[in-house]
């Protein structure tokens, strides 16, 4: 079956996965069959839908008819023969337990046509004993949602031992459908990806406080404020139910072993059903206390290297075992988890070297089996990291961008193709993204300033003649990709990024430009999206990114008249944040990117990622400012500033 196919969905169970599922799919234009075991769990599900429409109707994130529509889209039911008798795709979301999910395929394939596919919302469970219940082996798979999946991105898509190309295929497509992101889980395994990298870091902070080698305010301080983690790891667990870790990592350990042995901390509240919020107690104490209360100044380095060495040891489990590549891994554990870097990444910056040592030594002192360095994580630490290092080592020496210091603390990235006018190569976005890279690992740069070489074009697009190498379908979707990834990180650089533009900026070059804070401009400059003209549109994140900074009404009128305009309009539109003379760029654009170097580096950093992340969900935003708030009122920066401004001096931050 492929994607055209696909009309029909029946969503089993309608509980907090299951009606979210329901509605993501009838937003996307799907016919829904919502189905519980009665007709109360059924229609408590379809009012939460009702509900929550309504809600992202009222709050502009859809219109009322796009609302009605959805609601009209989905038929509540308790009869299965009804429900699955004539559908597609049957989407799984029933309680966390094997029995009852095995129950519920042997009802299915009663009813269900002989092409149809299921797939199961688990976040742990083995798909191949699932699909061995059933009579379609090959037409079955995982389709990990996250919770709330109206919100979360993030779909992981897993391959059971039996199951066909064309089903995780059909599904991956689906999911885009859906208007998420989907990440491919190669082989089965307990955790999948996500799951596979938090239950152990969490089961690693429970065993470090059940032996009295740390607390778990120091913890939650280290991963939420050093490690740099959206939650303390206790207030994470908290968040999502110490029930849920604990039966993951329960399933882990009968089938994975003892280096998944739960602590006995976690043991403890399991215990006494301190399973978190829904409970008002957890590891905090919601109704009697305080709830999370997180020091801002009780990180420790100790703490740090061992989590992020435990963290190193599962990406090697993932990686050497065929279930994803880094590259994976980070980019669903950054979906699906709110990493502001994935882990493949975040340990190849610590060292995979000092990491092993680390593991090496707690295992010959402890003789845990959580310590053993698994295969994948000693081999990738022979080879200098989970990425190719090949190119990252000194003196790199690149064609398509240039690396420069022209001084002030401003790292400076040349595109260098002028003679293809700066056009924007499969080569240039691999060289970007490393140069990007390159920059923040070095302590002396706190900003980026990006530039084209010549003076007729800072990039004029993208390079059709390279592009026409990926004239194949799945290869120009893997090519959007490739550049939405590579502009993402220098839209989520923790480095204030400055562009200085002269002459063309068009199409994925301007999708470039809209990825840096701030725009310096010459007058005789030109920009446009004229992608459409071409029958293409925007590919790098351009449909999404200009309407942030030009609202959605300008960045429509760009992109859909694919018109060129000068300077003047796009500064009055309020893309270009300063216009200069012709001959006053190379100045102009140096002088901002350093005044935003001297500036305080933690509190810019803390400021960009509650505007970038604000911007998709205000509630997040608004926790990420609060919380940098608390963070930055103790520090030697915040001094500074204040010394300097009594003084009428000029502030010399530290980063401290």
């Amino acid at each position: 079956m492929e994607i055209d196919d696909i009309d029909t969905i029946a969503v089993l169970g309608a509980g907090n996965m299951g009606h979210g599922i329901a509605e993501v799919a009838a937003l996307a234009g799907y016919s829904v069959n919502l189905r519980d075991i009665n007709e109360e769990f059924v229609q408590d599900g379809y009012e939460q839908i009702e509900w929550s429409l309504g809600k992202l109707a009222e709050n502009d994130r859809i219109t009322d008819d796009d609302a009605d529509a959805a609601l009209d889209a989905i038929t509540p039911l308790v009869s299965m023969e009804e429900a699955v008798g004539d559908v597609d795709v049957i989407i799984e979301a029933v309680p966390e337990q094997m029995s009852i999910k095995q129950d519920v395929y042997g009802e299915v394939e009663e009813y269900a046509r002989a092409d149809t596919i299921i797939a199961s919302n688990t976040s742990s469970l083995s798909i191949t004993d699932l699909s061995e219940v059933t009579e379609r082996e090959s037409q079955f798979c995982g389709m990990h949602f996250f919770n709330p999946p109206v919100r979360m991105q993030l779909v992981e898509v897993i391959s059971g031992a039996h199951t066909d190309d064309s089903t995780l295929d059909a599904i991956e497509a689906l999911a885009e459908d859906f208007g998420k992101t989907p990440v491919r889980v190669r082989k089965d395994t307990p955790g999948f990806i996500v799951n596979r990298i938090l239950v152990p870091l969490m089961n690693e902070t429970c065993w470090l406080v059940s032996e009295d080698e740390s607390t778990i305010a120091e913890i939650d301080a280290t991963t939420k404020y050093d490690v740099g983690l959206p939650m303390g790891a206790f207030e994470l667990g908290d968040q999502v139910g110490n029930d849920v870790t604990y039966h993951v990592l329960e399933y882990m350990n009968d089938v994975l072993g003892d280096a998944y042995e739960p602590a006995p901390l976690l043991e403890t509240v399991m215990d006494e059903e301190r399973f978190g919020k829904k409970t008002g107690e957890g590891f905090y104490d919601y109704e009697n206390g305080d709830g999370v209360d997180i020091p801002t100044d009780a990180g420790s380095d100790e703490i740090k290297q061992q989590l992020l060495a435990t963290m190193a040891n599962e990406v090697g489990n993932l990686v050497g075992q065929g279930v994803a590549p880094p590259e994976d891994i980070d980019q669903a554990v950054q979906l699906g988890a709110g990493y502001p870097e994935g882990p493949a990444k975040l340990t190849d910056a610590a060292g995979l070297e000092s990491l092993v040592e680390l593991l090496d030594e707690r295992y010959e002192a402890t003789g845990a089996e959580r310590y053993a360095v698994s295969d994948g994580l000693r081999e990738h630490a022979d080879a200098g990291g989970f990425y190719d290092d090949d190119d990252a080592e000194e003196g790199i020496e690149y064609d398509a961008v240039r690396v420069e210091y022209p001084g002030e603390m401003v790292g400076q990235i040349v595109l260098d193709r002028p003679h293809r006018m700066n056009t924007v190569s499969p080569q240039l976005l691999e060289e970007l993204e490393h140069a990007i890279e390159t920059l923040e690992d070095d302590d002396d740069v706190r900003s980026i300033l990006l530039t084209g070489a010549g003076d007729k074009a800072f990039s004029a697009g993208a390079d059709v003649q390279a592009m026409a190498a990926n004239a194949d379908p799945l290869e120009a979707i893997q090519l959007s990709r490739t550049g939405q990834q590579a502009f993402g990180t220098l839209e989520e650089s923790d480095l204030p990024v400055v562009a200085g533009i002269d002459g063309y900026c068009l199409g994925g070059g301007m999708e470039l430009a809209t990825c840096a804070d701030m725009r310096v401009a010459t007058e005789r400059s030109t920009f446009g999206q004229p992608e459409l003209d071409l029958g293409l549109l925007p590919g790098w994140g351009g449909t999404q990114r200009l309407q942030k900074i030009i609202g959605q009404g300008r960045a429509k009128e760009v992109i859909l008249t694919a018109e060129q305009y000068d300077t003047e309009t796009m500064a009055g539109y309020g893309f270009v944040n300063d216009v200069v003379d012709n001959d006053e760029l190379e100045d102009a654009a140096f002088e901002l990117a350093a005044d935003l170097a001297a500036g305080p580096p933690v509190a810019t950093r803390f400021t960009k990622k509650a505007m970038l992340r604000g911007w998709e969900d205000v509630d997040a935003g608004l926790e990420i400012e609060s919380q940098a708030f608390g963070h930055l009122i103790s520090t030697d920066d915040l001094m500074e500033g204040i010394t300097a401004f009594m003084g009428d001096g000029d502030p010399e931050f530290e980063g401290k």
